[in-house]
C-alpha cells in the first residue's frame, strides 16, 4: 500500500461521500494504490451509517474505525496511526477544506525528495475573524518563546509523511496529545508548502473559540514548564517587594515618625498575594492534572467498530 489517508470525522455525514469522490478524482490515473482510513470520533448524527456505506461499496479500499464516544481529534489521529497500513500517511480533514489534490502534491515531493520525511501545509491565507486571527498570532508567538520546540507558524495537521514517522509518533505514550507540538518534537526533515482553504463543502466548523482556548493550554502545558517557572518568579519577586516595603515602612517609623494608615495597604496587599497565590496554584494543579490522568494508563480511544478492506483482518 503506497498511502493512506487518516479522516476523522465529527459530525460529518453530509461530508463523506463527497470527500471520498473527490480523493477518487484527484488520485485517477496516479499509478499507485491507496487507501481511505475513516475514524468515527462519536458523531451523533449519521456519519457512521454513511461510512458503513462507503465502506460496503468499495469504489476505493475504505477503512472505518468507529469509537465508542467522542475522544476528541487528536485521538482520532493516533488512532488512524495505529490502523494506516500506507508507506506514507496523510491527515486530512473530511469537510474538503483540505483538498485531496495538495495531497497528491505532498506525495511527488516525497518521491522526488527522498531528503525530505514529511510535507506539512500552512494557511497563506486565514479565513478566520481578525480577532481568532490575532489570538492564533499570539498563541504561536507565545508558545515558540516558551517552548524548546518551535511551531511553524500557521502550521496544520494537514500533512503527509513517511512510515517511519508514524512509528515514531505511536512511540510516545501521551494521553494528552497535541500533534502539532509532537511532530515538532519527533523532528524529521520537513518541507512546508503553502495552501489557502478552502469554503466547507457543508456543516460548520466543530472548533468553537472555548475549545480552541482549551486546546491552545493544553498545547503551552504539554511542551514547556515555563509556567511554573513563571510562578516561582512571581513568588520571588513578590517576597523582594515586601522586603523593599518592610524597610521602607521601618525607615519612615524611626527617622520620621510617619505613623504608616495600614488598613487599606493590609487589605490591598492581602487581595493581590492571594490571588497571586491561587493563579500560581492554579497552574501547578493544571500540571498535576495531567499527570494524575497520565498515571492511570487509560487508552486515547475505545474502538466500538473497526471495518477493513483486508480480508485477512475481517
Amino acid at each position: 500500500m503506497k498511502l493512506s489517508l487518516v479522516v476523522p470525522c465529527y459530525n460529518e455525514e453530509e461530508n463523506v461521500a463527497a470527500f471520498q469522490e473527490a480523493v477518487i478524482q484527484a488520485f485517477d490515473g496516479c499509478g499507485y494504490d491507496y487507501e481511505l482510513v475513516f475514524i468515527d470520533d462519536g458523531s451523533k448524527d449519521r456519519t457512521l451509517q454513511e461510512l458503513r456505506k462507503l465502506h460496503t461499496a468499495q469504489r476505493c479500499p475504505v477503512k472505518v474505525v468507529s469509537f465508542s464516544r467522542n475522544f476528541g481529534k487528536e485521538a482520532g489521529l493516533y488512532a488512524g496511526l495505529e490502523h494506516a497500513k500506507g508507506e506514507y500517511i496523510s491527515l486530512i480533514d473530511a469537510d474538503l477544506q483540505q483538498r485531496p489534490e495538495l495531497v497528491r502534491e505532498m506525495v511527488q515531493i516525497l518521491d522526488d525528495q527522498p531528503e525530505y520525511d514529511i510535507v506539512a501545509a500552512y494557511q497563506d491565507k486565514r479565513r478566520d475573524s481578525k480577532i481568532l486571527t490575532f489570538f492564533k498570532t499570539g498563541f504561536y508567538r507565545l508558545i515558540n518563546q516558551m517552548s524548546t520546540v518551535k511551531l511553524h507558524p500557521d502550521a496544520s495537521d494537514f500533512r503527509t509523511f513517511r512510515r517511519k514517522v508514524a512509528e515514531s509518533i505511536l512511540s510516545l505514550p501521551e494521553y494528552h496529545r497535541f500533534s502539532k507540538g509532537i511532530f515538532a518534537w519527533v523532528g524529521y526533515n520537513t518541507h512546508y508548502i503553502p495552501y489557502t482553504p478552502c469554503e466547507r463543502a457543508a456543516g460548520t466548523t466543530k472548533w468553537s473559540f472555548r475549545k480552541l482556548f482549551r486546546y491552545a493550554i493544553d498545547g503551552i502545558i504539554g511542551f514547556s514548564t515555563a509556567p511554573l517557572r513563571l510562578a516561582t518568579y512571581t513568588g520571588l519577586f513578590s517576597a523582594f517587594a515586601a522586603l523593599i516595603y518592610l524597610v521602607v515602612v521601618v525607615l519612615q517609623k524611626l527617622f520620621w515618625g510617619i505613623d504608616v494608615p495600614g488598613y487599606a495597604t493590609i487589605i490591598v496587599l492581602i487581595l493581590f498575594l492571594g490571588g497571586m497565590q491561587l493563579f500560581c496554584l492554579g497552574l501547578i494543579g493544571e500540571y498535576v492534572g495531567k499527570i494524575f490522568e497520565q498515571s492511570k494508563s487509560r487508552p486515547v480511544y475505545i474502538p466500538k467498530e473497526v471495518l477493513t478492506w483486508e480480508k485477512d483482518d475481517e
